[in-house]
């Protein structure tokens, strides 16, 4: 009885272990036209991807771009305000400046002429002679 158990057993655990290899799964039409339509999805998707990148590169090229067009332009306006504050701020001084060289001009040629005088008067007055060449003025 036990060898009718043990051989029983041993017979039920071939049984279960020929269940338990795996079958050969065949590959049918369906399977073949289910892997087409897929590989079509996902070509369309990639190509949709590749234009949106496009697309994304693109914006991103014109914001760049429209960036560096604001960045300039305030440089520029920059430099245009500071160029011009700085003459505005100049002009005056100098107008002041011309107005100081044309009274030093006009005075210039009263002073040579006092000299010239005091010179001809020098000929004559040993005291004008004496402070001219004091100054090194005769």
């Amino acid at each position: 009885m036990k060898k009718f158990i043990a051989i029983s057993i041993l017979f039920t655990a071939l049984l279960i272990a020929s269940f338990a290899f795996a079958k050969e799964i065949p590959y049918t039409q369906e399977d073949r036209d289910r892997l087409i339509r897929v590989e079509t999805k996902l070509d369309a998707m990639e190509k949709r991807f590749d234009s949106e990148i496009k697309q994304l590169r693109e914006d991103m090229n014109s914001q760049f771009n429209r960036l560096a067009a604001i960045f300039t332009a305030l440089v520029v306006f920059t430099l245009g305000f500071a160029i011009w504050d700085r003459r505005t701020m100049v002009r005056p001084f100098e107008d002041k400046v011309k107005r100081i060289e044309d009274d030093i001009s006009e005075n210039r040629t009263k002073l040579h002429a006092l000299l010239d005088a005091l010179k001809s008067l020098s000929k004559t007055d040993e005291k004008v002679a004496e402070v001219l060449k004091k100054f090194n003025l005769l």
